[in-house]
């Protein structure tokens, strides 16, 4: 037994001197001169455009101290709603954080997590490592560890938390494109709160590794509503898996296997095989993944247990939430239904068919804007913004989307949109639009005045304005 617990033990005190010796000397390092000539931002239409660039302290320390005061607003948000969604405290995400993910990150994002608190602090913001991430691991957590904790637990008080179900996504290529390459485009859904701080544009140069440009949250590492591109051609995105359950507590995270799939991967096969390593069930996703160099665009399941993968040089995949394996929907989801029609991820699974097989041959950049915009609704046949709705619209729906405890009118739904091209790509390029893609404003203050229920939310729901459609491409500065 005594052999056991040194075994066990004597691992973590290495590992928290390391840690401790770490940030004593980078703290020294940085007091003087802040690595940040190479690091700039500005903002655009609703967008902050973010370029970092370095090792991995000093794009994390850029990361931090550029974004200090938009990464508390975020955290304050994640917070507050992991903490209503799951009745636990802070402190409990703050130390599954530390003691349960930190040991699965490896040293890369370790150094730039740890730099990144640096940063934030520099500029009087109090967040530590610890909160950083919990923030960047706040679905993983919050969505899948809990839930899969609380029946460990057989905790009969627990409230019932399902998986989310988020984002709606197309990709295409052959003669399904105007040119006949890849055309790939997502809408983020999330909850109004989230959507009007998950407007980054990240520009990151890093020392190994592809350059990446992706859209994300201050203070994440990854884009983790998961739209972006790199400089070898790999275009990905993805849509979480509705109703799917599953935990592994010695996997490696999905934000830290997310970033280093996009740094690090040439080809779909070293993408897909990056997601699968250590794969701990967390933030289940479809995944969605082109390469511009081939043409060759890959759908991936990525459940726990099972993880098939389809791919084509000449077709399309679609994603809305929906588990497309039935070994995955019998072994991973509470039951999903594939066959019910009224729900969101169903009727948006129909719609993206439909609009595939209507315009194949001409789909292109404008077309994809488009369908992020769509307000067809597949099974009521009429034209309406609501929760099955391509562009969503969950605050004008009575019933809500109960699939992901969403109650009736919850304020959430689409809230920024993204497309990107083959050639758009290889000039690392998208195009992004801040707000619902079909251009209409939520407004906070008389959507809480009608529905007092989400008064909880007061601290954190804001404006969510719409802006244009707007082209960045990485390395570009302020016009």
């Amino acid at each position: 037994m005594l052999f056991r617990l040194r075994r066990c033990v004597v691992p973590y005190l290495v590992w928290l001197c390391a840690a401790l010796c770490f940030m004593t000397g980078f703290t020294a390092a940085h007091a003087a001169t802040a690595p940040l000539p190479s690091s700039y931002t500005f903002q655009r239409n609703g967008w902050t455009y973010v370029h970092l660039q370095g090792t991995p302290q000093q794009i994390g320390y850029q990361h931090g101290y550029l974004l200090a005061n938009q990464i508390e607003d975020a955290l304050q948000v994640f917070r507050l709603e992991d903490e209503h969604t799951t009745h636990r405290s802070w402190k409990f995400f703050h130390d599954a954080a530390k003691n349960m993910l930190w040991p699965h990150i490896g040293e890369e994002y370790q150094e730039e997590l740890m730099a990144m608190a640096e940063g934030v602090q520099a500029k009087g913001v109090h967040i530590d490592v610890w909160d950083l991430v919990a923030l960047n691991g706040t679905m993983e957590l919050a969505e899948y560890y809990v839930p899969w904790l609380d029946k460990q637990q057989h905790d009969s008080r627990a409230p019932r938390i399902h998986a989310p179900g988020n984002c709606s996504a197309f990709i295409a290529t052959g003669s399904y494109t105007k040119d006949g390459k890849i055309v790939l485009a997502h809408n983020n859904w999330s909850s109004y709160a989230e959507g009007a701080r998950w407007t980054v544009v990240f520009d990151i140069q890093p020392a190994h590794g592809h350059h990446i440009l992706m859209e994300g949250v201050p203070g994440m590492i990854t884009s983790n509503d998961d739209f972006g591109l790199n400089s070898a051609g790999i275009m990905v995105a993805e849509t979480t898996i509705t109703q799917f359950e599953g935990w592994n507590p010695e996997g490696t995270p999905e934000f830290v296997r997310s970033r280093k799939a996009l740094q690090y991967a040439s080809s779909i096969d070293e993408y897909v095989a990056i997601m699968r390593e250590g794969n701990n069930g967390g933030y289940a996703n479809d995944w969605l993944i082109g390469d511009r160099k081939t043409g060759e665009i890959a759908y991936l399941e990525l459940g726990l247990k099972h993880t098939p993968l389809w791919r084509t040089n000449n077709g399309y995949f679609v994603s809305s939430n929906f588990p497309r394996d039935p070994a995955l929907i019998r072994d991973e989801t509470e039951g999903f239904n594939p066959r019910d029609l009224s729900t969101s991820p169903n009727a948006r699974r129909a719609r993206w068919e439909q609009e595939m097989k209507e315009h194949r041959g001409g789909i292109d950049l404008a077309l994809a804007q488009q369908f992020l915009a769509d307000h067809v609704d597949s099974y009521t046949h009429q034209t309406h913004a609501d929760q099955r709705t391509l562009c969503g619209h969950v605050d004008a729906a009575k019933g809500g989307i109960p699939l992901w405890d969403w109650g009736p009118y919850y304020p959430g739904g689409a809230v920024q949109g993204k497309a990107t091209t083959s050639d758009m790509a290889a000039a690392m390029s998208f195009s992004g639009h801040a707000g619902h893609p079909c251009g209409e404003d939520f407004l906070a203050k008389p959507f809480l005045a009608a529905h007092p229920e989400y008064a909880w939310m007061s601290p954190i729901l804001r404006d969510l304005k719409s802006g244009p459609w707007t082209t960045f491409t990485a390395g570009e500065r302020a016009k």
